[in-house]
């Protein structure tokens, strides 16, 4: 008898003339005490499966942690008459925040430092701490971040008095943990955005320093349920935009940060399938629009006429243009072209593209950036070169690194090889594959392949360096991308070849990927491991049904794999916002379609590979019932005696432990599983 086994509750659901069953459905109530006792009893499994594998799980562990510099610290940025910049100490869990004041980088060396925020101080002890936006007053006098701890979306805002240290009676509750809090110009209002009881952000207040948040003024409320709503400011600081989005519509409406008392003004009406972004510079508006111009195309319009516009740049169709970053003296606008990240400036009409050494890279600009800068700093990366800052002359555009991250202990990337690799999907399109490994792990013919991928949402899955990965490759593991379609490297054609009715195109792009690394000899179905997080989990959840024969193990971490019945219930957080991203399946075609290819619904009495599936018990965005109820029908049905694994995260949410060194004892262990598997 297996003695994981689950009571089954009979539960149906019937629409569309079609029934399904859900005999786990009762799992979904957290305060059952029997559910708890479930998943604890998971977790016990999971220790015992584990515990053979301690040596090879520390020997990882190890090896990461000793990657780690004495210190970390990320260039300084010039904002106003400081520098700001975080680091990060060895023996410590979290980053610290910190600024120096200096006219220029000449002066920082002996410019005094003041800690602006340290989030060990903040975490005292804590088992869980997230602090995510930190928004400096324009007089730079004051800080207000949020911070959470417990692991879902609902933050509590807090601001600093950064002269005497104090924390202020300006607290918020319940504020979203991302895009949501703005200053005013004068310093006496912030900005932000609330959520509902959905978790859905919906609301945009203003606040009033010292006084009770119970008397913030509400200026927006989204009413839309597929729509999200954030907020940012401008480069220029001159305005504060409200932005509502679905994933195929926008809306901006528009606040002058130096008149905070004003209503919002909107920019342009919403208008399905046109999505779009605004920015500031000079006299001007510049938008960032996909209207006729499916992969966005630039225009301007003056402050006073916001329907009077002209092109900056003339649209080009293999390009796409993702963000807009105006300098006082220039404008430097990212995207991508020929499956890479890409960053122009523009010089009159024209599009100027920064070249880079490598063939494979990520590049992108630094966030945060003064608008009155005279440098441009751009981060670059690949599987090779660790994180670097580049600065950028903002009139002659001549190039000097600032700095390049410190890899700590050996690394000679002449040991390494990246490269890109192409596999025919079914239906003839050329999907991308990037390949990591050490230069030597293909002598001996067919070597160990870990393939990743996500392909939803538009995200794009970019090469990035990572010392945490070296033991991993320094074992002869290759690392692979499949950049499968549902992503954006190849432009928004890809994004919409990957969604909606076309979702399983993500599915069959990474089974042919993985097909053609077997069958070039790069790896074979005993060699290889399957591995995606959250819509990336619902992606190899999916080929586990379709085909787990051709993987020795999947790893699906918070896996979203219970989509039709998740998609039905708009009572779940974020639910109603996925509408236009899967689909609504109260509408008769979309059912069947997502139900085609629900890993929930599509599991058979067959063998499945082993499995190592990861959750979060406050997980917002996906139910950590969805992967419990999968596991308990995995068991249920499959007729193999391959191992299958829950980790339940019992005090966190989507992005499992917070600290680094958990964070690291985490990736070691599913590593060390995979490997265990490869007969490591």
């Amino acid at each position: 008898m297996n003695k994981l086994a689950v009571k089954q509750i009979p539960h149906t659901f019937q629409l569309h003339g079609d029934v399904r069953h859900d005999e786990y459905y009762w799992l979904k109530d957290k305060s059952n005490p029997e559910v708890i006792a479930y998943l604890e009893k998971e977790n016990s499994y999971y220790e015992e499966v584990m515990k053979p594998l301690k040596n090879l799980t520390t020997e990882l562990y190890e090896a990461m942690v000793a990657r780690i510099p004495a210190s970390e610290t990320q260039i300084p940025i010039q904002r106003g008459p400081y520098f700001y910049y975080s680091r990060l100490e060895k023996e410590k869990q979290y980053p610290i925040y910190a600024r120096k004041r200096a006219a220029n980088r000449l002066q920082l060396e002996s410019a005094a430092e003041e800690i602006t925020l340290d989030e060990n101080v903040l975490a005292n002890g804590d088992d869980y701490l997230s602090v995510t936006v930190q928004r400096y007053s324009e007089d730079h006098h004051h800080l207000a971040y949020l911070e959470n701890r417990d692991g879902t979306d609902s933050y509590t805002l807090f601001v600093k008095d950064l002269q005497s240290g104090e924390l202020l009676k300006d607290t918020i509750p319940n504020v979203y943990i991302y895009s949501s809090v703005e200053w005013s110009n004068c310093g006496q209002f912030i900005f932000y955005v609330k959520l509902n009881e959905l978790q859905r952000p919906y609301q945009v207040w203003r606040h009033e320093m010292g006084t009770d948040y119970t008397s913030d003024e509400l200026l927006y409320e989204e009413t839309d349920v597929t729509f999200n709503l954030y907020i940012n400011k401008s480069r220029s600081a001159r305005f504060i935009f409200i932005v509502s989005q679905s994933t195929t519509t926008s809306e901006v409406q528009i606040i002058d940060a130096d008149e905070p008392a004003a209503a919002p003004k909107l920019f342009e009406a919403r208008r399905e399938g046109i999505e779009y972004d605004v920015e500031h510079w000079e006299n001007d508006l510049l938008l960032l629009t996909n209207e006729n111009a499916l992969n966005f195309t630039l225009l301007r319009c003056s402050l006073e006429n916001f329907n009077e516009r002209t092109a900056i740049i003339s649209y080009d169709e293999n390009r796409f243009i993702e963000n807009i970053y105006p300098f006082k003296r220039h404008i430097y606008v990212t995207g991508r072209e020929n499956g890479l990240e890409q960053v122009w400036r523009i010089e009159g009409d024209t599009l100027v593209q920064l070249k880079w050494d490598e063939a494979i890279y990520s590049v992108s600009l630094v966030s945060g950036q003064d608008y009155e800068a005279s440098e441009v700093l751009v981060q670059y990366e690949s599987f090779l070169t660790p994180k670097t800052i580049i600065r950028i002359d903002i009139e002659s555009g001549e190039k000097e690194i600032l700095q390049e991250a410190a890899v700590t202990g050996e690394y000679d990337r002449g040991q390494y090889v990246q490269r890109q690799v192409w596999a025919t999907a079914a239906d003839g399109v050329k999907v991308p594959v990037l390949l990591h490994y050490q230069k030597n792990a293909l002598d001996n013919g067919p070597a160990p392949l870990i393939l990743n991928a996500y392909g939803s949402y538009g995200y794009s899955s970019d090469p990035f360096f990572s010392a945490y990965r070296l033991p991993i490759l320094d074992k002869g593991v290759i690392m692979a991308v499949a950049q499968v379609r549902g992503g954006s490297e190849l432009g928004r054609t890809w994004y919409f070849d990957g969604k909606m009715q076309k979702k399983r195109n993500s599915f069959t792009d990474f089974i042919d990927a993985a097909n053609y690394l077997i069958d070039q000899g790069i790896t074979t179905t005993e060699l290889i491991a399957a591995r995606g997080g959250s819509a990336g989990g619902l992606l190899v959840g999916a080929v586990a049904n379709m085909a787990g024969d051709r993987f020795k193990v999947i790893v699906p971490e918070v896996p979203f794999v219970d989509i039709v019945t998740t998609m039905l219930d708009d009572t779940i957080p974020l639910t109603t916002l996925e509408w236009d991203e899967w689909g609504n399946p109260q509408k008769d075609a979309d059912y069947f379609y997502m139900k085609s290819y629900s890993p929930y619904d599509n599991v058979e009495a067959k063998p499945y590979p082993h499995m190592y599936i990861t959750t979060g018990l406050n997980d917002p965005r996906v139910g950590y019932w969805e992967p419990a109820k999968w596991v308990a029908r995995l068991r249920e049905l499959k007729t193999d005696d391959n191992t299958l694994v829950l980790k339940t995260n019992m005090g966190a949410g989507h992005f499992g432990a917070s600290g680094r060194f958990n964070q690291l004892r985490e990736l070691a262990e599913g590593y060390s599983f995979i490997l265990s598997k490869f007969g490591y």
